[in-house]
């Protein structure tokens, strides 16, 4: 492990998951453990429990479980060194050196924002240089951005060069893997390697603790890609990276703005709305939404207005639904050109044409995903004809019924009755009809599923399904009997984690046993450097069943060779092995199983 054991079960010892948790999640006592509601998914019912004695959490809704490191881990978006240290400070403890691997890698991922930084300034300088001039003159003329927030945002150019990048860096002390690490450079066919990028506005990618992270660029030429990002890299993943954070995190503003393009963005700080942010090209993901919910309680979607534009609001919509951030959308109106066209608007376009205060009154009118939602369906159906007006209050009545308060099934659906010219009854009528096949159609689903246990024994994550249930579950009841007591281990001598038929519980049994011949504490936080937090949170899971301490030897034994059969069974390739199966299972049942 790249931090000792020996430091974890000492700060594991200091840490009291409850003070953890607290600091996050407003936490009630009631019976032996303390519940809140989950902080990661929406919730109105507290499903989140902590446990004291065990210093574990887990939510009976999403799954998610573990220790405290596990706990910040997730909440923070730390990886498992960098959440020992959060802790480790709180604790007034002084993390040990590192291993050696973990500090080269560390020093890795110094080195490339060094990097990045270093590029950042050079892309910086060069557009002040003749080569520079396209760049200059696209910012100025076609953009409209002023000198203050090119430099606010680092604005800068890359050379039409194979290598201008490249010679700079070298010069800095970078060689060719640092550069290609850094997604700066490309390997070429012969062996040498080339700029990455050549001839575009290069703007850098600022994480919120202010690191140049990567690049987003725009070529100043008709060769493709017109719009180039950074690799994944080390220090560069696109799935949680907001553009425009490390300013809009310090916004007085009560939202958020999402927008499509990374100069949108820029156009937007400088047009005075400097709560905007836009991914890297990606639709939004669970990571954005954690991130933004750091940040702001409201997200405004301010996505173009054509199709595709369209569909990715409704699809952040949809992601939207269960978390804490509330969601507005605003709808730019498209402009007539002077032959008479009607054409979409960025927010770039609109500001332009029409200033920022008009901007600011449609951030006022925008409107929740409700509104958003029925007022699409009803751009969709021509409502002067009977036909189309059914479909539209068909799919109206669809959203609707999806709302959770009645009191906004009854406004949304007299919205709805309003714009077809139906009465409001006749609406709540369909929508109630739908709510009941829902609950119908989820009682079924819901005695399908009883009528299949194993379906309900099996984890959540795909990766970590069992192949033998009947084994899996014993596996699961060893893991709860020895983290009752360590000393049921004595009489466990006969069966190796080799014997469980899931590589999990097999791996944690494996990793608990070591810690028991070593004399150390048991826990579940001893699994946390060992495991990933879906791991911990299927293992959380597992120690939530209890296990009565004065059964737990009869049921240790029975749980033993219900694992032992189980793989007995899989390895009969002869008559004597059926013969030895026959013996176990005879032994079993004259032990009471």
């Amino acid at each position: 492990m790249p931090i000792p054991e020996s430091f974890l079960d000492q700060l594991n010892d200091r840490l009291d998951i409850v003070d953890v948790v607290s600091a996050y999640v407003p936490l009630k006592k009631r019976g032996a453990n303390h519940w809140g509601l989950c902080p990661f998914h929406h919730e109105k019912t507290p499903s989140f429990s902590v446990n004291e004695s065990k210093q574990i959490f887990h939510c009976f809704g999403c799954g998610k479980g573990g220790g405290a490191i596990t706990f910040v881990m997730e909440m923070e978006n730390l990886s498992f060194p960098d959440a020992v240290r959060k802790l480790a400070d709180q604790a007034g403890l002084a993390v040990p050196e590192e291993d050696p691997a973990d500090g080269r890698w560390r020093e890795r991922r110094k080195r490339i924002l060094e990097l990045n930084k270093e590029a950042a300034r050079f892309y910086r300088e060069t557009l002040f240089r003749p080569e520079g001039a396209a760049v200059r003159a696209y910012i100025r003329d076609e953009r409209r951005i002023s000198p203050k927030f090119s430099a606010r945002f680092g604005l800068g150019a890359a050379p039409d060069s194979w290598d201008a990048l490249i010679k700079a860096m070298a010069e800095k002390g970078y060689d060719k893997a640092d550069l290609i690490d850094a997604g700066l450079a490309a390997a070429g066919k012969s062996g040498g390697i080339y700029d990455k990028f050549r001839n575009r506005l290069m703007l850098p990618v600022i994480d919120a603790r202010g690191d140049v992270i990567g690049f987003t660029s725009r070529v100043m030429d008709d060769s493709a890609p017109k719009y180039l990002n950074t690799p994944e890299t080390s220090v560069f993943k696109k799935r949680s990276v907001l553009y425009g954070l490390n300013y809009a995190k310090n916004t007085k503003r009560p939202n958020f703005i999402l927008v499509e393009g990374n100069i949108d963005v820029i156009t937007m700080h400088q047009a005075g709305f400097d709560n905007t942010v836009a991914t890297m090209g990606t639709a939004l993901t669970e990571e954005h939404i954690r991130i933004l919910g750091k940040y702001t309680g409201e997200l405004v979607i301010c996505l173009d207005n054509d199709a595709a534009g369209e569909d990715a609001t409704q699809r952040a919509i949809a992601l939207l639904k269960n978390a804490d951030v509330a969601v507005k959308v605003l709808r730019l109106p498209r402009r007539r050109t002077e032959d008479g066209q009607l054409v979409k608007q960025d927010p770039d376009d609109y500001i332009k044409y029409h200033g920022p205060e008009a901007f600011e009154g449609l951030l006022e009118r925008s409107v929740n995903s409700v509104e958003y939602r029925l007022a699409a369906l009803e751009g969709q159906f021509d409502l002067k004809r009977d036909d189309q007006r059914a479909g539209f209050l068909q799919a109206a009545a669809e959203v609707v019924a999806a709302l959770g308060s009645p009191v906004e099934r009854e406004i949304y659906a007299g919205r709805a009755a309003e714009t077809a010219g139906v009465s409001r009854e006749a609406v709540l009528d369909e929508v109630e009809r739908l709510r009941s096949r829902k609950r119908r159609q989820s009682k079924k689903d819901e005695e399908r599923r009883s009528l299949t246990p194993a379906r309900q024994i099996q984890p959540k994550e795909r990766d970590l399904r069992y192949t033998d249930v009947r084994s899996a579950l014993a596996e699961e009841g060893v893991l709860r009997v020895v983290l009752l007591d360590g000393d049921f281990f004595t009489r466990l001598d006969d069966l190796a984690p080799e014997d469980f038929s899931s590589p999990l519980l097999g791996k944690a049994y494996g990793i608990m046993r070591q810690r028991w011949r070593e004399g150390r504490r048991l826990s579940l936080s001893a699994l946390e450097g060992e495991c990933s937090p879906a791991e911990i949170g299927q293992i959380s899971a597992i120690l939530q069943k209890p296990q009565p301490r004065n059964t737990a030897q009869a049921a240790l034994e029975d749980f033993k060779q219900t694992i032992l059969a189980q793989k007995s069974r899989k390895n009969i390739n002869s008559a004597q092995d059926l013969a030895a199966l026959r013996d176990a299972l005879k032994q079993k049942k004259g032990m009471g199983g």
